[in-house]
């Protein structure tokens, strides 16, 4: 199924399917609130029928943007946005902790009929404007499929420390609260995927948050249309040999919300000068797909 790409040069790049349907919007001409955490992210991402699959500013946390890389506690700042996590005193809006992702250029911008890839540039920069890593991003739209009703974006990242201290990276969990991992690639559904259902290979669906493997799905029925989605979230076969591992974050109710967690339950450092790099994928699918057609799918597209 072909594609049709277009580029609003400084504001964002988004994906048709030949139906029209735009299935992907990424917007690198951050919102203007820096409370938020001035970033790129994907918003809206779209099944090929035109379901709507991301969320975006939502009224219980403005700083939820479809889908969009962050790292919720890095040696003293907050480059998820919003409030930050302070053991003993619970979220405390903090503003001078946030961070930004600056968008410096496309280094690549490649497209055909049935694929976009994309190499952006990226610098984090702290609240008070030093930067401190050097990010490049890929970002593929590939396999738009008709006849599965699905398409696939890959996001990677490589990220590099630029300052002369090392990179600390946590979480809310690494500073004292349990069970929330907040941290990483992230996704926020929109409100009517709250209360869908969860499942990945090998894990009971109420024991997911904080397992691990190499896949994890999320299904729902939407509001006022008689129809079904299912996302899906995989992990390139590289990344259990990342710099550190990763567990799922993952949430049905009262928000739904998935990330790839690199920093769940532990710290990890990155030297200066050092890098580290994560792959991913996300299949957005109509229909309820069960945990066999999304292996099966998932088997079909190799990386």
């Amino acid at each position: 199924m072909t594609i049709r790409v277009s580029h609003l040069h400084g504001e964002h790049i988004a994906v048709a399917a030949a139906n029209g349907t735009e299935i992907l919007r990424y917007v690198y001409r951050p919102d203007p609130d820096p409370f938020e955490s001035r970033k790129p992210y994907a918003h809206p991402l779209r099944t090929l029928a035109g379901h709507t699959v991301t969320g975006y500013r939502p009224s219980d946390h403005r700083w939820h943007k479809g889908l969009q890389m962050t790292a919720s506690h890095l040696s003293g700042q907050n480059f998820w946005g919003g409030n930050s996590y302070v053991h003993g005193e619970g979220y405390r809006r903090l503003p001078e902790r946030v961070g930004s992702m600056r968008h410096d250029g496309f280094s690549a911008f490649a497209v055909s009929d049935v694929r976009l890839a994309v190499t952006e540039e990226l610098t984090w920069v702290e609240n008070g404007g030093e930067e401190w890593a050097r990010e490049e991003r890929g970002l593929t739209v590939h396999s738009v499929d008709e006849e599965t009703g699905s398409w696939a974006l890959d996001w990677s990242i490589r990220l590099t420390n630029t300052r002369s201290a090392p990179l600390v990276f946590g979480s809310p969990t690494t500073a004292g609260r349990e069970m929330a991992g907040y941290t990483g690639l992230q996704w926020r559904g929109p409100r009517d995927f709250t209360g869908g259902t969860v499942f990945a290979p090998g894990t009971d669906a109420e024991k997911l948050m904080g397992s691990q493997g190499p896949w994890l799905a999320f299904t729902t029925e939407h509001d006022d249309i008689d129809a079904h989605s299912t996302v899906v979230f995989a992990h390139a076969p590289e990344n259990e040999e990342a710099v550190h591992e990763s567990h799922w974050f993952v949430r049905s109710e009262p928000f739904p919300t998935v990330a790839f967690s690199w920093a769940f339950f532990d710290e990890f450092a990155l030297a200066p000068g050092e890098s580290f790099g994560y792959r991913y994928r996300v299949v957005i699918a109509d229909g309820a797909w069960d945990t066999e057609r999304v292996a099966e799918h998932l088997a079909g597209l190799p990386w």
